[in-house]
């Protein structure tokens, strides 16, 4: 989940080497003791063997020298850059992160804090919380030495997935949050667009490159500020192979237009026409779903998928669709149980009452339709979903496991698939774990990544 509605992640000046887990203190083990409940919705005596996962939301934290190795020297001062630091405090109420530096000599647990103009974000458990058990994760600062090293290093990533039977995985960045925004809230628009440019350009040739083997899947930024130069970010990454774009769910949560606008047209044709997915994560509007100031973060926690929710509603009621027959969207972190009511909703809407509901005009199929076309669900723990996966459609769900966060099934997201999953047949298993992500992000026929 998005820790930093409002704000980035950070790391220390210089990445440290991997040790193993155990030489490391406090390091998590590759096992917790207290691991993951596979859910109760048990399946039956022959269980279809899950295929060998393809996961479409992963999360990658950033070494701490991913800026300061590539920008122009006079922007490393404001640039991003990682300090040690103390935590004055930090609160997480009613959707909103808010944790504050304090000075050097402070009293106060020490973490690793991400500092770029006049912010200051630290790394907490909750971006990496692998290997832990549940009862030792919670709110708090931590350096890059107390973190699972599959968090930041590709070996370590591949090791990971290994012990988790994760083929390949699609992994979405931690400082810039979910779709750049930090650099979008950026007084320095020459700067932010830098560092935009940068980001993808580790993402595609360290994280994704020589040494990950194909087995990291790129998800680039664009700048949010300007859709055209967003529409030639989507192209220069295009080029190379990159078939996967971060978007906001809600813009205007940001400040920025609607999608309803024409604003964005640049931006969608560029992804049309490249055949790039604009991918969405819970909280890439800055702002998790609660219900008041004072809410404790279980209740948002509990109603993460409420701001897909609204989002997938506002595209297929823009026309976005139709004006860009081969656009795709897809939701990360989502879930899929609440899908078929809102497109049972939706199509009693737009069939009753498109006289005065505002769409008549642009939306000429039942929005049920659109979402078959167009829309993709992504799920790690949904038993109610796979119960009632016809409504949803096998061709509009990916697979998931959210490492290294603190909902992730890591290492057990084999079982949990299993269980969950073992009333499917294995041609619609298959599909769901890798199929529909191999055709998604133009991967090879074995699941792996092709750069051109």
């Amino acid at each position: 989940m998005d820790t930093s509605p409002a704000a980035p992640s950070d790391t220390p000046s210089v990445t440290p080497s991997v040790t193993s887990p155990a030489a490391r203190p406090g390091a998590p083990s590759a096992a917790p003791p207290a691991a993951r409940p596979v859910a109760s919705s048990v399946a039956p005596a022959a269980v279809t063997p899950l295929p060998p996962i393809i996961s479409v939301d992963d999360h990658t934290v950033e070494p701490s020298t991913v800026w300061q190795d590539r920008l122009p020297k006079k922007f490393l001062d404001a640039g991003p850059r990682v300090v040690r630091a103390p935590l004055k405090e930090m609160t997480f109420l009613g959707g909103r992160f808010k944790p504050v530096m304090g000075e050097p000599g402070d009293d106060g647990p020490i973490g690793d804090w991400w500092v770029y103009e006049d912010l200051h974000r630290p790394l907490t458990r909750l971006d990496t919380a692998v290997g832990f058990s549940r009862d030792e994760i919670k709110l708090e600062v931590i350096t890059y030495e107390q973190m699972r090293p599959g968090s930041y290093d590709v070996p370590a990533r591949l090791a990971d997935m290994d012990v988790n039977h994760v083929q390949s995985a699609l992994c979405f960045p931690t400082f810039p949050r979910f779709c750049g925004q930090t650099f979008t809230e950026a007084a320095d628009r020459e700067l932010g667009l830098l560092c935009v440019r940068a980001y993808n350009d580790w993402t595609v040739e360290e994280w994704c490159g020589p040494d990950a083997r194909g087995r990291l899947i790129p998800l680039t930024l664009v700048p949010l500020w300007d859709a055209e130069l967003a529409a030639a970010e989507v192209r220069r990454n295009a080029a190379r192979g990159v078939r996967a774009v971060a978007f906001s769910e809600i813009p205007p949560h940001l400040g920025l237009p609607s999608v309803h606008t024409d604003h964005w047209d640049p931006f969608l044709a560029a992804c049309d026409e490249t055949g790039t997915v604009v991918a969405m994560h819970i909280g890439s509007s800055s702002r998790m779903p609660s219900t008041s100031a004072d809410a404790p973060p279980a209740v948002g926690s509990t109603i993460t998928f409420a701001n897909c929710c609204f989002s997938m509603v506002d595209w297929l009621m823009s026309g976005k669709f139709e004006r860009f027959p081969n656009l795709k969207v897809m939701y990360a972190e989502g879930q899929i149980g609440w899908i078929p009511y809102i497109l049972e909703r939706a199509d009693v809407v737009w069939e009753e009452n498109r006289g005065w509901g505002g769409v008549a005009d642009k939306v000429h199929r039942p929005p049920s339709e659109l979402f078959a076309d167009h829309v993709y669900g992504c799920f790690f723990d949904d038993a109610f979903g796979l119960r009632n996966l016809d409504s949803v459609g096998v061709g509009n769900v990916l697979y998931e496991t959210d490492y290294p966060h603190s909902d992730s099934t890591w290492p057990r997201s084999r079982e949990v698939g299993e269980a969950q999953m073992g009333h499917l047949s294995p041609d619609v298993v298959e599909r769901i774990v890798r199929g529909n992500a191999i055709e998604l992000l133009g991967l090879t026929e074995d699941g792996l990544w092709s750069p051109r």
